[in-house]
């Protein structure tokens, strides 16, 4: 089978369509993720902190944050393997 003009002209048509449903989606984003929510979707929250805009305070205490959430995941983990 050989790529014609319809393979081509129905390939740019996907990409624009997916590229409009994504600019559309971020424009909307919160009342979208609210929407997929109450229809039972689990969409993850996201807390919209822009980290380029952080001080560097800001940024220590969310690195020590993070590692605090990995140290306990690990121990989890651990605990875990030992029992099971």
């Amino acid at each position: 089978m050989s790529i014609n003009t319809d393979h081509v002209t129905g390939l740019a048509v996907g990409l624009g369509a997916a590229a409009l449903g994504f600019y559309l989606y971020k424009k909307n984003q919160n009342r979208v993720d609210d929407w997929l929510r109450g229809q039972g979707i689990n969409v993850p929250q996201s807390d919209g902190k822009e980290t380029a805009g952080m001080s560097v305070e800001e940024l220590m205490r969310e690195k020590e944050q993070l590692e605090d959430l990995i140290a306990e995941r690990e121990m989890a983990a651990k605990e875990a393997a030992a029992q099971g």
